[in-house]
């Protein structure tokens, strides 16, 4: 067994690894691994399929091969992006499903997620109050744009010092 990345997917942690016996990628849980004190030869890290382990793990999981191929189950979301948030990942991981949490440090990871458009999927992303670096595609970015248009629209037209309609008493 080679091991490559931990990652979280589902609320488990999983082991990405190479296998030396079926000689292919497989994930394994590892609240379910027993470790062993390394016996085998040193190894050279093996790049994995797709080139990004957020990749590999959301096609793996979704039935899909690293390029988005269907293999067996429905396609992927036509809209996933990358981004780096300044949460610790187990945060993060307890509001994410479908999702790809990975570990970058204490206070910082990087989230994978997928949506139905590039608007809910900034939307998505946009409720974890933090800062947040968009990987990418370009399409996400231009979405993130576009909310805070909406959103500095939306201030405008608000007097300030007004109450909102939730400080306000009901009527009668």
């Amino acid at each position: 067994m080679e091991p490559h990345h931990l990652v979280t997917w589902g609320r488990r942690w999983y082991l990405v690894a190479w296998d030396l016996d079926r000689a292919d990628w497989r994930t394994f849980r590892a609240d379910r691994i027993t470790p062993r004190t390394p016996t085998g030869p040193r190894f050279t890290p093996r790049e994995v399929p797709g080139g990004s382990v957020a990749a590999f793990i959301t096609a793996r999981f979704r039935g899909i091969d690293a390029t988005g191929a269907a293999g067996g189950a429905p396609g992927g979301w036509p809209c996933r992006g990358e981004v780096i948030l300044g949460l610790p990942a187990a945060e993060v991981l307890r509001h994410t499903r479908e999702g790809v949490v990975e570990e970058l440090g204490p206070d910082r990871c990087r989230l994978v997620l997928g949506s139905w458009s590039w608007l809910g999927l900034a939307a998505a992303i946009g409720r974890f109050d933090t800062d947040i670096e968009v990987v990418g595609p370009p399409e996400l970015a231009s979405a993130f744009r576009n909310l805070a248009a909406r959103y500095a629209a939306a201030t405008e037209s608000a007097t300030p010092g007004s109450p909102t309609p939730g400080d306000q008493p009901p009527p009668g």
